[in-house]
């Protein structure tokens, strides 16, 4: 039987923090060091290191997934100990993990295999408290919603039209709708409201958007957390709350370092939500590891229609960052099964169903080029893979002028991503990149949600009630220069995510609209959505344990 991922990663031979930091040119007094494996980076040498000329950042994102898996996080530190092999210097940007998907279905995000980052336990299990924080300013800012209704409510807030609730870092389905305030006068507003998953807080986005300090409490004061009775909106900053959560939030604010298993340097800080939000590593973390790399690979939650298009559109054009390739992870079990092979017979060789499968390949290729950068495919290859599935994907690919590649970093770490590596300094090194976004600021946000549907789903139409559009219209006035958020199904280019494979002349409908008006950016919510899941039938948590030395079992 093969080793799991955590005997594979607590078999790692790991480097003192203090080490992984001098390697980088980062002094001692700059590290803030939680134990001996992972540290937070000091503000004034962040600042410093930004002053350097920026290296290369490479995005890594994938086909639409499937329950066969693609390997996104996998390839992220494979492809990034593959250009260190190489004798690029090179820094992986990754997300921290939540507990939710930990102790539900999806487990950690820590990689996998001999592509891992550790202390994979700590990384998946709380890391350096980051998400407590957050959770911690968000619960704050509600407490004082409540607080400033049961004194008197001089900004007459209307408790009906409030929008913040509360957030805890768990899938708990049961917490989603809730009633609050009962007992009488002495505990306030009797009202409807509910929790989120941390990683949905709005709070999250702006951490992740945010450049500095200052920056991160002016964009929390300028949160809308619901409405008057006279339908005015108000602002975090008018219940003099900003403040505090930036205080909550100044020692996560800081990026955290850590290692792979083949000791060269990762960046993991903060996980918004990939749907509700934009899915991507902070802003702070991505720049702080461009001032001290030639490469920099980070990775967007979901397929490329989702997290690249965010990536590129929101997180991109916030900062200011100019990526300067992407790698496009597919699996030949994934694309069987968006050739119509359902799980249980992904074993069985099938180039039909690759070639059919690969039309979803093909059409995140031609959408992720079409923001003007250079685009390979890395197979990330399983044993049960033949050769003819292999030669049915690069014929597709060559088809299209891009490099498919066999990767083996699963098995073999970097060493299995180096014709990958080789390839994406030549993309890079071209210096063919004429990165763009899709739209321009001051288009429309209908006609921004429709480009989005119709340019990169291949949909038909844009749907919405005449509600919705009504709000939209009301949110152009001030808002119509933020970018679109958009939240859908990740396994379908559809709203349905029966639909797989490349389906066009579909629909996209629309269910409801949210601001997001400190983090700047416009919310579509198409389909349902859950911003609290809850646990499956089977939860991961169950096969968690301390064995009799208290070492943590079943985590993966």
């Amino acid at each position: 039987m093969p080793p799991s991922d955590i005997d594979i990663a607590r078999s790692a031979n790991l480097k003192n923090i203090s080490v992984i930091g001098d390697e980088l040119g980062i002094p001692s007094d700059s590290l803030l060091r939680y134990g001996h494996h992972k540290a937070k980076i000091d503000y004034d040498f962040i600042a410093e290191s930004q002053q350097h000329s920026p290296g290369k950042l490479i995005l890594v994102t994938a086909v639409s997934p499937t329950p066969a898996g693609e390997g996104k996080t996998t390839t992220t530190i494979g492809l990034g100990d593959a250009l260190n092999k190489i004798g690029q210097k090179t820094i992986i940007c990754l997300r921290e993990p939540s507990l939710g998907p930990c102790f539900g279905m999806k487990g950690g995000a820590a990689g996998g295999g001999y592509s891992q980052v550790v202390p994979m336990e700590d990384i998946n299990l709380h890391f350096t408290g980051d998400f407590h924080a957050i959770g911690a300013a968000h619960n704050l800012l509600a407490a004082l919603i409540d607080n400033h209704i049961h004194w008197g409510n001089k900004l007459s807030i209307d408790p009906r039209r409030i929008t913040w609730r509360r957030v805890m870092d768990m899938n708990e389905r049961a917490l989603r709708n809730i009633n609050i305030g009962l007992g009488g006068a002495i505990n306030g507003v009797p009202r409807e409201s509910g929790f989120d998953i941390t990683v949905a807080s709005e709070i999250m986005a702006i951490f992740c958007l945010a450049n500095d300090l200052v920056e991160l409490q002016q964009s929390l004061g300028n949160i809308v957390i619901g409405q008057t009775f006279d339908g005015e909106s108000v602002h975090s900053r008018q219940l003099d709350a900003n403040g505090a959560m930036a205080a909550l939030l100044k020692d996560a604010f800081k990026p955290n370092l850590v290692q792979t298993l083949e000791n060269n340097p990762a960046l993991i800080h903060g996980g918004p939500f990939a749907n509700i939000a934009h899915g991507c590593n902070s802003v702070i973390a991505t720049k702080a590891a461009l001032g001290l790399a030639d490469y920099v690979v980070t990775e967007a939650g979901f397929g490329a229609e989702l997290g690249a298009e965010k990536f590129f559109n929101i997180k991109c054009r916030k900062s200011g960052l100019k990526p300067s390739a992407a790698v496009i992870v597919a699996t030949v079990r994934a694309l069987k099964m968006h050739g119509g092979v359902t799980k249980n017979k992904l074993h069985l060789e099938n180039t039909a169903a690759v070639d059919k499968g690969c039309s979803n390949l093909a059409r995140h290729i031609r959408n992720t080029g079409s923001f003007g950068i250079p685009v390979v495919v890395a197979i990330n290859r399983f044993d049960q893979d033949t050769s003819a599935e292999i030669e049915i994907i690069r014929q597709h690919c060559q088809s299209l002028n891009v490099e498919a590649i066999d990767c083996t970093h699963w098995a073999e770490g970097g060493q299995g991503a180096e014709a990958l590596a080789h390839h994406v300094v030549s993309l890079s090194e071209a210096g063919h990149s004429q990165f763009r976004t899709l739209y321009d600021d001051d288009l429309p946000l209908w006609n921004k949600i429709e480009h989005i549907a119709q340019s990169l789903y291949g949909a038909d139409e844009v749907i919405a009630d005449q509600k919705v559009r009504n709000q939209i219209k009301h949110l152009q006035t001030e808002c119509g220069h933020f970018p679109i958020c958009m939240a859908k199904t990740p396994y379908s280019f559809s709203t349905d995510p029966s639909l797989r494979g490349a389906p066009s002349h579909h629909s996209v409908p629309i269910r409801e609209v949210r601001l997001a008006n400190g983090a700047g950016f416009i919310v579509v919510v198409c389909g349902d959505i859950m911003t609290m899941p809850g646990l499956p039938r089977n939860p991961a948590a169950n096969g968690i344990s301390l064995d009799h030395d208290g070492e943590i079992q079943g985590l993966f």
